[in-house]
C-alpha cells in the first residue's frame, strides 16, 4: 500500500490565525477532534471550515445529532453566511426522540439504538463522499454508549472509517463527561481545546490550546479568540523570536533642542521609553510632541490610548498647538481608543503586529500601562506578554513609548507594576514648588543606548506645546517625590501667556 504525498498534508481551517498556530491548517484524510464547553464557538469553527471547502470546490457535510439543521441555518444567518453547498444530516437516535413509535417499549436496549445511529452517519458519509466532514457532536454517542469502553469503540470505529473514505474530518465534543477526553485524545489526530472564561467585569474572555497535533510542531500554549459577526478569529501569541529583522541605528528627535540635549541627542529607533510619574504631570503631552515630530518627517505612528477617549486626547492636543486631525486623515496617524474591559491581550496585540506589518508604523505609544494592565488578568502575565511585545517592536526598527502613572500628586510614590527594567529609556517626571507656583521637573534616570545628561531641567507646558529649560542644579529631594528648588528665580522659565 502506498501513501499519497499529499497525505496529511496541510487543510486550511478557514479560522483567521488558525492555520498559522497549526502550521498550516488541519491535516488531510484525518479526524480532528475540537473540545469544549457549550457556548465556546464549536459550531461556528465547524461551519467557518467548511465554508471555507465549499469555497474551494470541494464537497462539504455537516452531520448533526445535536443542533436542527434549523438552528444551524439562523448561526449561519446571524454571522451572515449562507450554507448553499454545504450537505446538512439531521440525525436523532431513536432514544432521544419523542416520536413513541422510535421507541423500544418491550426491550430498551441502547445496542440497538447505538447501533443503528452509527450506521446511518456511516451509509450518508459513504453516499455522499465528503472530503470535509463535521460531526456534531461525540457527546450523544457517548450518551448512547452507557460505557467508556464501548464509546471508545465506536468512535474507533468512526475514525477508521473516516480514514478509508478520505475524509478530512472535524469532530465536536461539548466535555459532557470530561472523565473520558483521554480516550477521545488517544484516538484522535488533533485535539484543540476551546475555553470560555468570565471574569469578575467585563466581557467574557476566550482562548484556545492545541493539545495534540501528530507530526506537526504546532505554536503551544494558549490562544486569545473572539467571536463576532462574520465568525471566530484567533491571535496567535506573539512569539517575538519569529520576528526577527536588521535595521539601522536612528535617532528620533523630539522638536526641542533641549529635551534632545537632555537624552542624548534623541531616542534610538528599536528601543522603548518610559514615561513615569504622577498623573498631569505632562507625560501624555511629551509623547504627543514626539509624536508630532514623527509625523512631520513622514513617518506613521500607532496611539493606543486606554485613559482617554479620542475626542479628547484631540482636543487637548489641538489646545497644545499640536493638530492631529489632518494626519488621522492622511492614514498617517492611526489612534485606538481601547476599552481594557471588553479586549483581551491577544487582540491588543494583533492591533500592534498588524499596524506594524501592514500599515508600517514606526512609533507605537501605550497610554498608559495602568490601562494596559487592568486588560491582563496577573501582574506575571502582563511581564511576560510585555517582554515579547517590546521586544518584538524592538526587532521592528519602532520605536515605543510607554506611559506609566504613579500613585499619588506629591510625597512617596509608586506603580502597580514594574516595568522600568523591561525599558530602554527611562524618563522621570515630577512636580515642584518655587515662587509660589506649581512647576514641573523632568530627567533622565536611565538610557541603555548611549550617553544622556544626569540633569534636571524644568518642564513647562502651555498653548505653544512643551518648552524645557536649561539644566537646574539646586534642586534637593527630588527622588523622594517633594523635591525642592533652592536656585535663583533666574533661572527657572519665565511665564508666557497662553
Amino acid at each position: 500500500m502506498t501513501v499519497a504525498d499529499d497525505d496529511a498534508a496541510p487543510v486550511a481551517t478557514g479560522v483567521g490565525g488558525l492555520d498559522y498556530i497549526l502550521q498550516g491548517g488541519y491535516a488531510a484524510n484525518r479526524s480532528h477532534l475540537v473540545e469544549g464547553r457549550p457556548g465556546s464557538g464549536k459550531t461556528t469553527l465547524a461551519m467557518q471550515f467548511l465554508l471555507d471547502g465549499v469555497a474551494r470546490g470541494e464537497r462539504c457535510l455537516y452531520i448533526t445529532l445535536s443542533e436542527s439543521k434549523r438552528e444551524l441555518v439562523n448561526v449561519a444567518e446571524r454571522h451572515g453566511w449562507s450554507l448553499d453547498g454545504i450537505e446538512i444530516c439531521e440525525l436523532v437516535p431513536p432514544e432521544l426522540s419523542l416520536d413513541p413509535r422510535q421507541q423500544q417499549s418491550l426491550v430498551h436496549s441502547s445496542d440497538l439504538e447505538l447501533g443503528e445511529t452509527v450506521r446511518m452517519a456511516m451509509a450518508e458519509i459513504e453516499r455522499k463522499k465528503p472530503q470535509r466532514l463535521v460531526f456534531d457532536s461525540l457527546s450523544e454517542i457517548r450518551l448512547l454508549s452507557q460505557g467508556s469502553l464501548r464509546y471508545r469503540r465506536q468512535v474507533h470505529a468512526l475514525r477508521s472509517f473516516l480514514l478509508i473514505q478520505n475524509t478530512t474530518a472535524v469532530l465536536l465534543d461539548d466535555l459532557t463527561a470530561e472523565a473520558d477526553d483521554l480516550n477521545l485524545h488517544s484516538l484522535s489526530h488533533a485535539v484543540i481545546r476551546l475555553e470560555q472564561l468570565a471574569p469578575l467585569y467585563g466581557g467574557e474572555r476566550r482562548r484556545l490550546r492545541v493539545i495534540k497535533m501528530r507530526g506537526t510542531h504546532f505554536r503551544g500554549g494558549f490562544h486569545d479568540y473572539i467571536i463576532r459577526r462574520g465568525g471566530l478569529t484567533v491571535f496567535p501569541r506573539l512569539v517575538a523570536a519569529d520576528h526577527l529583522d536588521e535595521f539601522a541605528e536612528e535617532q528620533c528627535r523630539s522638536g526641542s533642542a533641549e529635551l534632545d540635549a537632555l537624552v542624548g541627542g534623541g531616542l534610538d529607533r528599536g528601543t522603548s521609553t518610559m514615561l513615569i510619574g504622577p498623573s498631569g504631570v505632562g507625560k501624555s503631552t511629551v509623547a504627543a510632541t514626539y509624536v508630532t515630530a514623527a509625523l512631520s518627517r513622514g513617518e506613521k505612528a500607532l496611539m493606543l490610548s486606554f485613559d482617554e477617549t479620542t475626542s479628547v486626547l484631540l482636543r487637548r492636543t489641538r489646545g497644545l498647538g499640536m493638530d492631529l486631525e489632518p494626519h488621522i486623515k492622511a492614514g498617517t496617524l492611526r489612534i485606538e481608543q481601547i476599552d481594557p474591559a471588553e479586549i483581551s491581550p491577544g487582540e491588543l496585540a494583533a492591533i500592534v503586529q498588524e499596524a506594524v506589518e501592514r500599515q508600517g508604523i514606526r512609533m507605537v505609544v501605550i497610554d498608559s500601562l495602568t490601562g494596559y494592565h487592568n486588560a491582563l488578568p496577573e501582574e506575571s502575565y502582563l511581564l511576560l506578554q510585555m517582554h515579547e511585545l517590546l521586544t518584538y517592536l524592538n526587532q521592528q526598527s519602532v520605536l515605543t513609548l510607554l506611559i506609566l502613572a504613579q500613585h499619588g500628586m506629591v510625597g512617596q510614590m509608586a506603580a502597580n507594576v514594574d516595568l522600568t527594567y523591561l525599558s530602554d529609556t527611562i524618563l522621570l517626571f515630577r512636580t515642584f514648588e518655587a515662587e509660589g507656583r506649581l512647576r514641573r521637573a523632568i530627567s533622565l534616570v536611565k538610557k541603555r543606548t548611549g550617553g544622556h545628561e544626569n540633569t534636571i531641567r524644568e518642564l513647562r507646558i502651555d498653548s505653544q506645546g512643551i518648552r524645557v529649560g536649561e539644566p537646574l542644579s539646586s534642586f534637593r529631594g527630588v527622588m523622594t517625590g517633594v523635591p525642592t528648588f533652592e536656585g535663583e528665580q533666574a533661572s527657572l522659565l519665565p511665564s508666557r501667556e497662553r
